[in-house]
């Protein structure tokens, strides 16, 4: 029997494997009860490998610091290439308010942090690892705890004994927070719900179908390539003509002719709908399946990009309708339909609305690639070499007046930074960044999974020591003021003065926060997808910042 012994207390590798395996499946499972309909979800690892490490399972050190660090790398980058694509977008009006308030937020838990510090004399060590646990950042963790290592050259376990004492009461402490700006602010949930679809309804950039009649003399018989120089700027394509004279319905080109009364479908944005109508003629109510009758030649199919070198292209080079008789209405990203203009980028994973005859689309299906099979192989080449970029950017010191050691993004920040920047310019260097939703979550939990549990193992030997006999259980208090201030702070703030809708002010609060549960939390009392879109708006920019403050006030104070 000497084999189990080896097994469950030697340093082999098998050792490694079995009591990570054991530390992350028990740790998912208990993640997944709800206490008051709040779960702490894969945070459950952490103090699962805590409590394994109490009673001496432990893995090799080594090993532990390779996986912890692998795993961290992994998380980060899945993170920055799920949202790197909406990141610049967010600036637009709306986000960087949103933006603001979030960095307010960061802020403002730096200073209090910074405040406990000196009032208590804690360790500032200590309090950066309690902040992140009170604001639920695990990357901020893995950065505190490689600029501290890097800096003095040993470990201190007492940054993710602070983590994981703060994070179980901040999970309360957030949805707490968006409780009491509910009450004092005595919001009615309807009345936001219908502040929030007016808002919506009159802000849209996404493609919609409108069908016209040319009643402007200014544009009879003119071809619709001398439109562009009156529309100009405005979004819109135009896919099918119905002449009024032979009651004939055709793919409309640049060298299509407009008469008085003939009818044309016309796809474009709710901004630049009103000006289109009044410049062409009238609006009229005609469906969109009686612009290819039953008797028509011509059909409507969305195609999907899967073709490697397509990707980067712009849907005017492919010359479809010039080469093959077919026009390109509507191009779908992300479950968001943009108008088809010709200067659009392609991205591998993108639907296109193309229509004309069976023969010709199906042509065009061929050239465009169409198979789903093709989208379902992982893009390897670009994740690794995204990864390699993150680590040699996080590598680079940067010196600043007044710190000692220079500052490095890190194992967290290098590679947020280039997933992000990929992920919205890649395709013009020929990189595939199209990773299925799953994909992209299977590497995400893998690699949060490996770190929480790592960091558990190495803190567990001196937890319950720390919160017993050295005065660990106030630092649950001191977490939960970090928690509570900025968020009621920046919240009242917010909604008095910025008049932030209060579905969208949930999502901020969980994203600057970066709390999952928070926006599980968040979505099923809204009922709507305001609060994602807020937490995917400001989560970018908090992340960065958190990474970036919990190494400098490190580098600032512990040196």
């Amino acid at each position: 029997m000497n084999w189990i012994n080896d097994l469950l207390w030697g340093n082999g590798i098998a050792h490694s494997i079995l009591i990570l395996s054991v530390v992350i499946a028990v740790g998912i499972q208990l993640g997944k009860i709800k206490i008051f309909g709040v779960s702490l979800g894969v945070t459950l690892v952490l103090f699962m490998g805590i409590l394994l490490s109490h009673f001496g399972l432990r893995v090799d050190g080594e090993l532990l610091h390779f996986l912890k660090e692998f795993g961290l790398i992994l998380f980060v980058f899945s993170v920055g290439m799920q949202v790197g694509p909406g990141f610049f977008s967010s600036f637009k009006k709306g986000g960087l308010t949103l933006n603001m308030l979030a960095c307010g937020i960061v802020f403002l838990g730096v200073a209090t942090t910074i405040i406990i510090h000196f009032a208590t004399g804690i360790p500032m060590a200590t309090m950066v690892g309690i902040m992140s646990g009170a604001v639920t950042n695990t990357p901020g963790l893995g950065a505190a705890q490689q600029a501290f290592y890097e800096a003095t050259g040993r470990t201190d376990e007492t940054i993710a004994l602070g983590y994981a004492v703060a994070y179980p009461l901040a999970v309360v402490g957030i949805i707490l927070s968006i409780l009491l700006i509910r009450y004092i602010f005595k919001i009615n949930l309807n009345k936001e719900n219908e502040k929030l679809m007016t808002e919506e309804g009159n802000h849209s950039d996404g493609a919609i179908p409108v069908s016209l009649i040319v009643k402007n003399p200014a544009i009879f018989n003119k071809k619709l390539a001398e439109l562009s120089s009156f529309l100009e700027n405005r979004q819109y394509v135009i896919s099918r003509i119905y002449y009024h004279d032979t009651n004939k319905i055709e793919i409309a080109d640049a060298d299509s002719v407009l008469h008085e009364n003939d009818k044309i479908f016309v796809i474009t944005t709710d901004n630049d709908a009103e000006t289109i109508k009044a410049f062409i003629g009238e609006e009229i109510q005609m469906d969109r399946k009686q612009w290819i009758p039953t008797e028509s030649e011509l059909i409507s199919r969305r195609i999907l990009i899967t073709k490697p070198e397509l990707n980067g292209k712009r849907i005017g080079d492919l010359k479809l309708r010039r080469l093959h008789g077919v026009n390109v209405t509507r191009l779908n990203r992300s479950g968001v339909d943009l108008v088809a203009r010709p200067n659009l980028s392609l991205q591998l994973g993108d639907k296109l609305t193309v229509v004309g005859s069976e023969v010709a689309v199906k042509k065009v299906s061929e050239l465009l690639g169409n198979s789903i099979k093709r989208l379902n192989e992982p893009n390897l080449i670009t994740l690794f070499l995204g990864i390699a970029l993150g680590v040699l950017l996080g590598s680079i010191p940067f010196v600043f007046p007044g710190i000692p050691q220079p500052v490095k993004l890190g194992l967290a920040g290098g590679p947020l930074i280039v997933a992000i920047l990929v992920s919205r310019f890649g395709y013009h260097y020929k990189l595939i960044t199209y990773t299925t939703m799953s994909a992209n979550l299977m590497l995400r939990e893998v690699g949060i999974s490996l770190f929480l549990a790592c960091v558990g193992l190495g803190a567990g030997e001196g937890f319950v020591d720390t919160i017993v006999n050295k005065g660990g259980y106030v630092w649950i208090g001191y977490g939960f003021l970090i928690t509570v201030i900025p968020l009621l702070t920046i919240g009242f703030i917010g909604r008095k003065f910025c008049k932030i809708n209060y579905y969208t002010l949930m999502g901020l609060i969980a994203g600057s926060t970066t709390d999952p549960p928070a926006l599980a939390y968040s979505n099923a009392t809204a009922g709507n997808d305001a609060p994602a879109v807020g937490y995917a708006t400001v989560y970018p920019l908090t992340m960065f910042l958190r990474v970036l403050c919990a190494q400098l006030m490190i580098l600032f104070f512990c040196i």
